[in-house]
């Protein structure tokens, strides 16, 4: 009998069982595999059936306004910015392994759904302004796995996925961390030999340059806001797309490689952020996002550009202390489907822009899980993080701004 694509969560979750360990995994990379996987399936097992609208619920913040249609779009986007980095490793006969590959194709059958005008899953790239935001994670996604994600689409599937990005030219991005929503959407294009729109990406860099406050942190627009938005979007996407951009004219290397710098910075603050529990602060809005509060910090460790006094693995540490707090039994449903809330079910505190699918940006944090488990970051022995050492009486660096 084939093996379906849910048997491998299984097999995984009944030998936890058996050998007596915690519901997360019994290592480190046990607890990142095992959570990602358990967020992600239920999108993609039921987009690679179209069964995704039928099947997913939408629970929606008290104060949710108008739009319409976009939590689905949400849901698939920001997951697959999360899980590419994983699916991009190469097969293997691990537990890991299989739980990766049933993923992957299911993520590959998914996108070919949600871009089919005909299948009842079809996703909502052209109405209304939302789209902005998830088709770009969407593409961020294609951007991190490019190998894996978006070569094996057939292309039929690939040219109907660049008609819907073209198609969200209709609409413009708000002036602020919208601004770069568009910016990789269309970098990704370009990244595809595709026509871009270079006065929409112009105009982002500009903006960003005047909106750089210092010492790594930008404002989402022209007023400052002290919240989590410097690593849901800003970094990460900003970064991304200067790469591209350097790759196709090296004019722009000097731009990519300040932005990089910043992102550094603005990564070395979010691991001192950490508190020696494993916890952060819930500040600014959107923390219904939960961990992806950590997306840039995650990407600097992917990227294996941690500065040389941070060892990745007390980052490791860190961040698996994050994941258990945040992403325990108490904010899955029944189904394993996100709920509303941060640390349990509390859609009060969600935003009025916040349903089920926004929350899968907490997917973010988990980049690091593209590195080999022979790399540093995972194969380090356990070490304290900074926040720990500092409360335990242990020494460690002292911090000073920047001035780049």
């Amino acid at each position: 009998m084939a093996l379906s694509a849910l048997d491998p969560f299984r097999i995984a979750a009944a030998n936890q069982k058996q050998a007596g360990l915690e519901s997360f995994g019994s290592n480190d990379r046990e607890v990142w595999v095992n959570t990602l996987y358990k967020m992600a399936h239920p999108i993609f097992s039921n987009l690679a059936k179209s069964t995704l609208r039928k099947n997913m619920p939408v629970e929606k913040s008290p104060s949710y306004d108008s739009r319409k249609d976009v939590t689905y779009l949400e849901a698939v986007g920001r997951c697959m910015a999360g899980v590419a980095p994983w699916l991009a490793l190469p097969d293997d006969d691990s537990e890991e392994g299989k739980l990766r590959k049933a993923l992957r194709e299911n993520v590959i059958k998914g996108i070919s759904n949600a871009v089919d005008p005909a299948n009842p899953d079809y996703l909502n790239f052209r109405k209304e302004y939302q789209p902005i935001v998830d088709a770009a994670y969407l593409a961020h996604g294609f951007i991190r796995a490019r190998n894996t994600l978006w070569d094996p689409l057939d292309d039929v599937t690939k040219q109907r996925l660049i008609t819907e990005f073209k198609a969200l030219r209709t609409r413009k991005p708000f002036e602020s961390n919208w601004l770069l929503f568009t910016a990789i959407t269309e970098a990704f294009l370009l990244s595809i030999g595709e026509d871009w729109n270079k006065k929409a990406v112009d105009h982002a860099l500009v903006k960003f340059d005047e909106w750089y406050v210092g010492d790594g942190w930008y404002s989402d627009g022209k007023t400052f806001a002290f919240d989590y938005y410097n690593s849901y979007v800003i970094h990460p996407m900003l970064v991304d797309t200067l790469k591209i951009l350097a790759q196709h004219d090296k004019r722009m290397r000097g731009k990519y490689e300040l932005a990089l710098k910043r992102m550094v910075r603005y990564s070395w603050q979010l691991e001192r952020v950490i508190s020696p529990e494993g916890t952060f602060p819930p500040i600014g809005r959107s923390i219904t996002y939960r961990t992806g509060a950590m997306q840039a910090l995650a990407q600097v460790a992917l990227e294996e550009k941690l500065p040389e006094d941070i060892n990745p693995a007390q980052v490791r540490c860190a961040l698996t202390q994050v994941t258990k707090n945040l992403l325990s039994e108490s904010v899955f449903d029944d189904n394993n489907w996100l709920v509303l809330g941060f640390t349990g079910h509390h859609p009060e505190i969600a935003d009025y822009y916040t349903s089920t699918g926004s929350l899968y940006m907490a997917s973010l944090s988990f980049l690091p899980l593209g590195l080999p488990k022979e790399s540093v970051f995972w194969s380090g022995a356990k070490e304290e993080w900074t926040s720990k050492k500092a409360w335990n009486k242990a020494a460690f660096k002292k911090d000073y701004h920047v001035k780049y």
